[in-house]
């Protein structure tokens, strides 16, 4: 979309001005005729009908009423004053209600004069107005109301006192609008526009600002959000197509002493049937010589690092050094001590390399690294510094990815010698389908989809604090039994004095029905110092302890098999992510296990939404899809750092299919023209230049 009159600056258009446009840019990031074009309406008003007083039965929706203006008077002091109108037509009347702008409006209107009201009927008392409606004179308003579907925008209140409200903004495309006329370049092949029977790109944009009807309004809207997503798609696959035949990788063509001893000697469990599937499709990645750039998937407690483990013992076979990098210390630790337990009794050197680690201690691993002693390095950013060299990585594990920066990623990806080092990336936050597609559209997905043997799935409550007492005896029965119980309170950076009271309210109610020295207690929250943490959660651990009040600092790290309880507090004031984190801290063991979600007894809708589907599903993904239909796809854990979501129609949420069917001519359009070289394709080629021409290629970089 780039040409002369598309670049022209926003201060040129009729209506704008320096001011306005200086406000535009700051604003809404808006400079140019082009960036305002696409600048789109959230939704449409039905200006086609006109409904009478009497005919108003619900608050649902926005309506237009015909009727003259009988009675006008301000109401009210100081912040409760109010302007107020009667409208009346044949079949009744209805009162009108302004809180701003009352001077001017006072001026304006003009009693037993004959307006067009448009607005949304509230109820008060038994009966019906309509706060803050917009007026129109009639003559204007059936002149306007030759476009029946008006369009809405998004707007700031420092626009809006500007005078560029939505109807300010309607204004200013409809005085652009006019100018097109063959200036907007199409950037869809024709052959493309032919075969999916989509509208062409300028008849598009002028039907989403000033729709002609509702038919073209859906035609103009699923044309813009299909070339979106196409586009998406298609720069991320050319990558991963690109990337497949440029980039090689080390081949591992055996599988050798160490996997075998381990897989027949050392194996905890019999591998899932996902398990296995999964380790196929990595040895099927790192056995012919291409690049792999991985993402595994799984619930916590899905085995997947046993998955990992068994591939770094494949890379080790085949003559190469392995790392896994974590996010934090905690986790960091928790992989060394389970990954050299599972090595007992296996000739191979693992070392731990954070923040922690004493200077002796670092000069040592670095040596090691360097003369190829070391097999294994497990750390966090540590890892990632200048002075670590390896002497032949050629497989790296990262865990929970979405904390990591891509910079940081490239990093450890360049340690590799001749080849780049095969990538695995885990996290155990379920993404959903048009996340993992949009994001990771250049990753292939490996998915754990089903739990170790033995393992039960975790049966999940919500009680109202009414229920409390209740609660309480039930979490004696299980302390009876010799189980461990968390229980958990949210931490919300703003109130932190709130939180900590919230916290030692709890502890001490708990202390009272759970006295010493018949029962022990760990506290730990964010204003301990860190040995004193350690300290207690390290009680709890070894079973000192049988309840653990926290903060949600056990978030991610602690592994007690014999927790069987995870009682999480305000849990409205949690998220749905961090709710089915925390579950995942119990049902380790072999034992039942049960999450009890304690709220106050009002909840709001979404509340309610969160509770019962942490109820009815232990399944990650179908969590993270409420997840991302409740909060959006801003919010959903690592997908800020990415900088795709500069989305201006389509909606991620919404728009599943369109991505989906957008993804699949993509892939058709690659399989036949990998290089996009044909001449058909060239429009494509030219489109993608202009999208994504001057962004930096990290995703080679998974």
């Amino acid at each position: 979309m780039s040409n002369h009159f598309l670049d022209t600056k926003i201060e040129f258009l009729k209506g704008v001005g320096p001011k306005r446009a200086e406000m535009l840019r700051k604003e809404l990031g808006i400079a140019t005729f082009g960036q305002l074009l696409v600048y789109y309406p959230f939704r449409y008003v039905d200006k086609s009908k006109l409904y009478t007083i009497s005919a108003i039965a619900s608050d649902e929706a926005y309506l237009q009423l015909k009727g003259k203006i009988t009675d006008l008077k301000t109401l009210g002091e100081r912040r409760g004053k109010r302007l107020v109108a009667t409208l009346k037509d044949e079949t009744g009347e209805i009162e009108l209600i302004w809180f701003k702008g009352i001077k001017w409006l006072a001026s304006s209107i003009v009693i037993g004069q004959e307006y067009i009201v448009y607005g949304k009927p509230s109820k008060y008392n038994n009966r019906y107005n309509i706060a803050h409606p917009e007026l129109d004179d009639v003559d204007q308003s059936l002149i306007a109301n030759k476009v029946t579907l008006e369009a809405v925008y998004p707007t700031t209140d420092l626009l809006t006192r500007m005078n560029l409200n939505s109807k300010g903004i309607h204004k200013i495309q409809k005085n652009l609008i006019p100018q097109l006329g063959g200036k907007i370049n199409e950037t869809l092949p024709l052959e493309l526009l032919d075969r999916l029977k989509l509208i062409g790109k300028e008849e598009a944009v002028i039907n989403v600002h000033q729709p002609l009807n509702n038919h073209l309004l859906q035609k103009a809207r699923h044309r813009l959000k299909f070339e979106e997503l196409f586009y998406l798609q298609l720069n991320m696959l050319r990558q991963k197509v690109v990337k497949t035949e440029t980039i090689k990788g080390a081949t591992f063509n055996k599988v050798g002493k160490y996997f075998n001893q381990f897989f027949n000697e050392n194996l905890p469990f019999e591998l899932t049937g996902a398990q296995k599937r999964v380790l196929k499709e990595i040895r099927d990645d790192v056995g012919y010589g291409k690049h792999m750039n991985r993402l595994l998937q799984g619930d916590v407690g899905s085995g997947k690092t046993i998955v990992a483990l068994m591939s770094i013992l494949i890379a080790i076979d085949n003559g190469y050094q392995t790392c896994l990098m974590a996010p934090t210390e905690i986790l960091a630790n928790q992989h060394y001590e389970g990954i050299t337990e599972l090595l007992k009794g296996i000739d191979l050197k693992v070392e731990l390399l954070t923040g922690s680690v004493k200077v002796a201690k670092r000069r040592e691993i670095h040596e090691q690294l360097e003369n190829g002693e070391l097999n294994i390095l497990i750390g966090t950013h540590a890892l990632i510094e200048d002075k670590v060299k390896f002497q032949n990585l050629g497989f790296v594990v990262i865990d929970e990815q979405h904390r990591f920066g891509v910079q940081q990623r490239s990093k450890l990806w360049r340690k590799g010698k001749q080849f780049p080092p095969h990538v695995l990336v885990m996290t155990a936050t379920p993404i959903p389908r048009t996340l993992a597609m949009t994001f990771y559209g250049d990753l292939d997905v490996s998915v754990i989809d089903e739990l170790p043997p033995g393992r039960k799935d975790i049966k999940t409550i919500h009680r109202f604090d009414s229920s409390r007492l209740k609660v309480f005896g039930f979490i004696e029965e299980e302390v009876k039994k010799g189980r461990q119980i968390y229980i958990v309170y949210p931490l919300i950076k703003e109130s932190e004095k709130m939180d900590y009271k919230d916290l030692m309210d709890g502890y001490e109610s708990i202390i009272r029905r759970f006295p010493r020295p018949q029962y022990q207690i760990s506290i730990v929250h964010g204003q301990m110092k860190a040995v004193d943490k350690d300290f207690e959660m390290q009680r709890f651990v070894k079973g000192e302890t049988q309840i653990m009040v926290a903060t949600t600092v056990i978030e991610v790290g602690v592994n007690v098999p014999n927790a069987s309880v995870m009682v999480i507090e305000s849990a409205e004031r949690f998220g749905l992510s961090q709710l089915h984190q925390l579950r995942g801290r119990v049902g380790r063991g072999a034992e039942q296990s049960y999450c009890v979600l304690m709220t106050g007894n009002k909840l709001s809708a979404d509340g309610r939404l969160r509770m019962d589907t942490m109820v009815k599903t232990n399944d990650g993904f179908e969590i993270s899809e409420v997840d991302l239909k409740l909060r959006g796809p801003g919010d959903i854990q690592g997908t800020q750092q990415s900088g795709l979501l500069n989305l201006n129609i389509a909606d991620l949420v919404r728009d599943g299919q369109i991505l989906q069917y957008a993804r699949d001519i993509a892939v058709a359009i690659l399989k036949e023209d990998p290089n996009l070289e044909m001449e058909k394709n060239h429009r494509l080629v030219a489109t993608l230049k202009l999208r994504f021409g001057n962004k930096v290629n990290w995703s080679r970089i998974s």
